[in-house]
């Protein structure tokens, strides 16, 4: 039975996390509409988001793999949903040329497919950060 207490503990704190991530990068971003641009067809603001669900779901599952317990799994899993937000500010920073935001809402799919790419690297790269 401990078993399978342990796992639904592990997948509830790991789908709360993602949760919350999700949350947290909504917020971090507010000019960036993600869920209404996403009820408007805009592909590229569901790349964007895709991208960021799938690499904290690769840090989340590295984080529940090496955790020694629970507590540890969501300070590596807080630790990857910050690294996740300051990628994403650090790029806008670095792209002079365009606003990322501004290429999200005018749906520039090759931006989109950018971040995607960049969301899923820098989520293995996290991931792989993780074992001990």
């Amino acid at each position: 039975m401990n078993l399978y207490l342990n796992f639904a503990s592990y997948l509830g704190v790991a789908l709360l996390l993602l949760i919350a991530g999700m949350i947290i990068f909504t917020l971090s971003t507010p000019k960036l509409k993600e869920f209404r641009l996403i009820g408007e067809k805009n592909v590229t603001a569901a790349l964007f988001l895709g991208g960021k669900v799938l690499g904290l779901a690769i840090v989340l599952g590295a984080a529940a793999e090496y955790s020694i317990d629970l507590m540890d799994m969501v300070i590596w899993g807080a630790i990857g949903i910050v690294s996740q937000i300051l990628v994403f500010l650090i790029a806008e920073l670095v792209t002079i040329r365009f606003s990322i935001t501004k290429a999200i809402e005018e749906d520039n799919r090759a931006v989109g497919v950018m971040l995607l790419s960049l969301s899923l690297a820098i989520g293995l790269i996290i991931a792989k950060c993780l074992s001990y």
